[in-house]
């Protein structure tokens, strides 16, 4: 069983009021209890909101550098093949510094599973614009709004990891209780598809930032049920067992 460190709730409770990530890291521990490997998993997590798990949920981690986690998990999972391997990372992490590592984990197919957190900004670090930070999105870098025209237009994951050979890749959101409910089973199918075997999986899930994005949480929920999803569609995109590519 995932199990928190004694102290209480306030306490281990790290995230912002209204922040996704809460939601999700529950989401993570409910499958790998469900699919009963909670005690042989081993995390990857790298800079930014994702190291706050590192002292709630009870599996085994290593931190990488920053953006360096989907290398670190490949290294794991070739190490320790008979243990589940997960990297949990944000937008930034995962997309700046850190695209290289996360696409090359996917392009040789890495039986890992990979949880990306996309709140359209760096959130630790104080809110600065992220590859998926939305056009005319004001950030602390883009104070005027994201010009494409000089930053490029927003990088969706999802469409680069379709032309690939990998397992599973679905998007999902945190934002109503249907919407959790399936985003959980995105969760669920992408680790099924690394104890099958299969190869790379990935899920990403759109969050609420309202620290950041200065917002109440009930605003930010709203935002990410209306703009975000928009422009970012939830659903899943690649599964097991049929045609990967478009």
């Amino acid at each position: 069983m995932i199990k928190t460190k004694p102290q209480t709730l306030i306490d281990d409770n790290k995230y912002c009021p209204g922040c996704g990530h809460g939601v999700i890291n529950r989401l993570v521990a409910e499958v790998l209890e469900e699919l009963g490997v909670a005690d042989q998993t081993i995390g990857a997590v790298a800079v930014g909101c994702a190291c706050l798990m590192i002292d709630t949920f009870g599996i085994d981690w290593i931190q990488a550098q920053h953006g360096r986690a989907a290398a670190v998990a490949a290294a794991i999972k070739r190490c320790r093949p008979d243990r589940t391997v997960l990297t949990y990372q944000g937008d930034g992490d995962a997309l700046a510094i850190g695209f290289s590592e996360t696409m090359y984990a996917a392009i040789r197919n890495e039986n890992i599973t990979v949880i990306f957190v996309n709140n359209t900004n760096f959130g630790m670090t104080g809110g600065q614009m992220a590859p998926t930070t939305l056009p005319g999105q004001k950030t602390t870098t883009s104070p005027h709004g994201r010009d494409c025209a000089v930053t490029g237009n927003p990088l969706k994951a999802i469409d680069m990891l379709k032309t690939l050979d990998i397992a599973y890749a679905a998007r999902g959101a945190v934002t109503t209780a249907a919407e959790i409910a399936k985003t959980k089973r995105y969760i669920r199918n992408a680790f099924e598809a690394q104890l099958n075997g299969e190869g790379y999986s990935f899920v990403e899930v759109l969050s609420p930032c309202p620290t950041n994005w200065g917002m109440t949480p009930l605003a930010a929920k709203e935002r990410v049920a209306t703009t975000i999803q928009e422009y970012y569609p939830v659903g899943e995109f690649v599964k097991r067992g049929e045609k990967r590519h478009d």
